[in-house]
């Protein structure tokens, strides 16, 4: 299926998307602060760059984008795969997912533990307390 919007335009819209800093990330670091954990953020010493990095704990916490990370849960919809040009996302998508793995053996490997939170999963605020709170205890 050809894209409706022309390439000037597409170009446009995928510049704008960010990968730091985004607004779920942005609600589970205000979330932890306000429970009282301290952390550092993007730390380019360990395996994948993890979103939040609690040293003292040797814990992290990944917050993926459903689309971009290629989200499988029954329940979230924007983890489908794109209907256009799916010779292009498909492969990217999956090595995206390979990426995420690899990331998350060597921090398996290094003593680390780690958490991955869902885009989907940042929209109840009670449920992703509960949720940090059991991995940061």
């Amino acid at each position: 299926m050809p894209d409706r919007i022309s390439t000037i335009q597409r170009s446009e819209n995928m510049r704008r998307i960010k990968s730091k800093n985004t607004k779920p990330e942005l609600l589970v670091r205000r979330l932890v602060y306000q429970m009282g954990y301290r952390y550092r953020i993007h730390r380019k010493d360990l395996p994948g760059k993890p979103d939040l990095a609690f040293i003292s704990k040797r814990k992290a916490i990944f917050v993926h984008g459903c689309f971009w990370h290629g989200h499988e849960a029954a329940t979230c919809r924007d983890g489908r795969s794109p209907k256009s040009n799916e010779g292009y996302w498909n492969p990217k998508l999956a090595r995206n997912k390979e990426r995420d793995a690899a990331h998350q053996a060597a921090l398996r490997a290094a003593g680390w533990d780690f958490l991955v939170l869902w885009d989907c999963e940042t929209k109840n605020e009670n449920e992703l307390r509960e949720r940090l709170s059991e991995f940061l205890a």
